[in-house]
């Protein structure tokens, strides 16, 4: 034995997917793919290296400063591990502009990588679900995306009760520290950051940051007012009056009007987003169950980040869906599938003169799309029965002498114990019947 050994640990902040977690995952990309597939999306990826320098504008300046790993390769590049896909996809679309056909709508699942502290829901490695639909403006657009977001909630079993949608907009944002509060670009763009973690401080934290910023307690009173008082909002008739409201209106309408209940559109001003390439239309769903009452995902509508290539803009509008959270909001309503394994039959030899007969057996089942293993150990029936049961597969077949003779096999549900003699040639069709391939 090695005297300095090997820890079996994984990377602090990542994780291992044995099968039975694999599967999960699994499930998870299965209904991200299907519902945005249904929507008309089409599933594209990209490498997880970038050049450093696509994240250097437009970002979140936390990420990029203090959570990406970033490195110098062999020829001196400076390059990063992607943290998010837009600024890969952004890259994709301005590389083949003029190729491809709008509406365009594209999907990924990929993993990404951010150097933060671990924790529930957070890691340093995790897969997100993006969807972007380019080349649209409007709210028909933006309600599109969200009704997509809805729609992926409730192929998980997800009840209205269980989530709320909140939705505000940056030009709405924009246009209410300008010419209501007064505040400067250079006020708002750190009003902005601030309001990015209004739910993480108390309001006497929130207040003191936004006294530093507009260097008035009245001002920030008022700011507070509108951030926490609907009837304080309501008061606010520029702000109602104004086409930015409208705007955000417009797209809860056009949800309501596709199926979305009111009870899950929230109107909420707090919402910033973080990354700056936000323009418009902001987006997040959390969990409303008191024990996981947090952001589960968000996006909105960003339509100048192409400018970072020197092209043309598409307007585009999209949200990012990260697995770790999702799971976390599954397990909280109890919504996650008890684990199948891919094998459905299991077969068992009783010498290991009879594993050649199993091997053959199995090779004409698996030609009839049946999932076979066979067990190779030689160890006795009930100590095979015992691994098939361990790795959860449904049914046990058994080979030997006499089978082989009499072409009749004994297949066992190992979930009731119950047995039935089959004919060789009727065992797909039995396996079939019980609903299981």
């Amino acid at each position: 034995m090695a005297e300095n050994k090997l820890s079996t640990d994984p990377y602090k902040g990542v994780r291992d997917f044995y099968p039975e977690e694999w599967a999960r995952e699994k499930y998870l990309f299965s209904i991200m793919r299907d519902c945005a597939e249904r929507f008309g999306y089409e599933e594209y990826t990209a490498s997880p290296l970038e050049p450093t320098e696509l994240y250097l504008n437009k970002g979140n300046e936390e990420i990029i400063n203090e959570q990406t790993y970033t490195f110098i390769d062999r020829g001196e590049r400076s390059v990063t591990l992607r943290p998010e896909m837009t600024p890969s996809i952004a890259r994709m679309v301005a590389a083949k502009r003029r190729e491809l056909s709008y509406p365009l709508r594209l999907y990924s699942i990929p993993n990404c990588f951010r150097y933060e502290r671990p924790q529930k829901g957070r890691l340093r490695e995790f897969y997100q679900l993006n969807c972007d639909l380019f080349g649209v403006t409007g709210p028909d657009a933006d309600a599109e995306i969200i009704l997509l977001a809805y729609e992926i909630m409730k192929g998980y079993g997800a009840t209205p009760e269980m989530f709320e949608i909140k939705i505000y907009s940056r030009t709405l944002l924009n246009f209410w520290a300008h010419q209501v509060v007064g505040m400067s670009e250079e006020e708002t763009y750190r009003f902005t950051k601030v309001l990015d973690r209004f739910g993480k401080m108390s309001r006497e934290e929130f207040h003191t940051h936004l006294v530093e910023i507009v260097k008035d307690a009245a001002r920030a009173d008022t700011i507070l007012d509108y951030l926490t008082s609907e009837e304080a909002r309501a008061a606010m008739h520029t702000i109602q009056e104004s086409a930015e409201m409208k705007e955000v209106k417009a797209v809860m309408d056009r949800l309501v009007t596709l199926g979305v209940p009111k009870s899950v559109l929230k109107f909420d001003p707090t919402l910033a987003r973080g990354f700056d390439y936000y323009t418009g239309i902001v987006f997040e769903v959390f969990d409303t169950d008191p024990n996981n009452r947090r952001s589960i995902f968000g996006g909105g509508r960003y339509d100048n980040i192409l400018d970072l290539f020197g092209t043309e803009p598409v307007p585009a509008v999209g949200f990012g869906m990260g697995d770790a959270m999702t799971e976390e909001f599954l397990k909280t309503h109890n919504l996650l599938p008890e684990y199948q394994p891919t094998t459905t039959l299991y077969i068992c030899a009783v010498t290991e003169n009879d594993i050649s007969a199993a091997q053959e057996l199995a090779h004409e089942l698996r030609a009839q799309d049946i999932s076979v293993a066979v067990d190779l150990s030689g160890k006795k029936l009930g100590d095979q029965y015992k691994t098939a049961d361990k790795k959860k597969i449904p049914f046990v077949l058994t080979v030997g002498a006499d089978e082989k003779k009499i072409g009749i096999f004994k297949i066992k549900n190992l979930a009731t114990g119950d047995e039935s003699p089959v004919g060789k040639g009727d065992i797909a069709d039995f396996l079939f019947e019980q609903g299981l391939e």
